[in-house]
């Protein structure tokens, strides 16, 4: 059985939730601390929710030099799966796994609903069991939401196919392009905004095709990389 670690910081406020989605996709979730490097041998990891350290300086810029992180990095330098969720894909971008940055909702808010999103890329090893263009509704929660970065880091970002998830109908944050989420080049690391592990399982999440509380279109972000790692 596959084992992804799901890391817990001082504010994380989503690992159980992810820790569960990991459970329901058929794999065995282990628990990393923020302040040990051993990864535990795990196959991937998932950087949840939350508001790690109280996102004083900025959202996840403290997270960044936790010794968990010099682990993370190292090993999605060598290819490690790694899904960083909304907290998760702030410490992303302060690590330099990911390029840009986040800052607050252009309308100073919090905000919390059920998003639409549009898959722009189906090939990375969290998203192989969607299709380009699908439409897919998991929550979304923040208030450092924003996703900013420079024209060239856009252009490079849309040239290379690097965007993997945009704000289907309303741009809810601001984000540059409407962007909900990235990868790296090799697509192994995945940062987005909203949350997939608040919808994996029937009567639980968003609003879907089969009545209130339905929709599961979280889970395909869970059992994508399992088929990522078995190839």
């Amino acid at each position: 059985m596959a084992r992804i670690g799901v890391v817990t910081f001082p504010g994380t406020l989503d690992d159980r939730d992810a820790a569960r989605a990991v459970r329901l996709a058929g794999a065995e979730p282990v628990a990393l601390w923020h302040a040990e490097r051993d990864l535990q041998g795990v196959d991937a990891v998932v950087l949840p929710g939350g508001f790690s350290y109280g996102d004083y300086l900025r959202a996840g810029a403290i997270s960044r030099f936790a010794p968990v992180m010099d682990s993370i990095v190292d090993g999605a330098n060598r290819g490690l799966p790694v899904l960083g969720i909304c907290n998760g894909f702030q410490i992303l971008t302060e690590a330099h796994l990911l390029p840009g940055s986040m800052i607050k909702n252009d309308h100073l808010h919090f905000i919390c609903r059920e998003q639409t999103l549009s898959v722009e890329n189906a090939d990375t090893a969290w998203t192989r069991e969607y299709t380009a263009g699908e439409r897919i509704t998991i929550p979304l929660k923040n208030q450092d939401g924003q996703y900013v970065a420079d024209e060239s880091t856009l252009d490079e970002l849309e040239g290379e196919g690097r965007v993997v998830f945009r704000y289907d109908g309303w741009n809810p944050n601001g984000s540059r392009r409407g962007i909900a989420g990235i990868s790296n080049a090799a697509g192994n690391v995945v940062g987005l905004m909203p949350h997939p592990e608040h919808a994996v399982e029937a009567g639980f999440g968003p609003d879907g095709a089969n009545g209130p509380r339905s929709g599961t279109d979280g889970l395909r972000f869970f059992t994508s990389v399992l088929h990522s790692l078995v190839g």
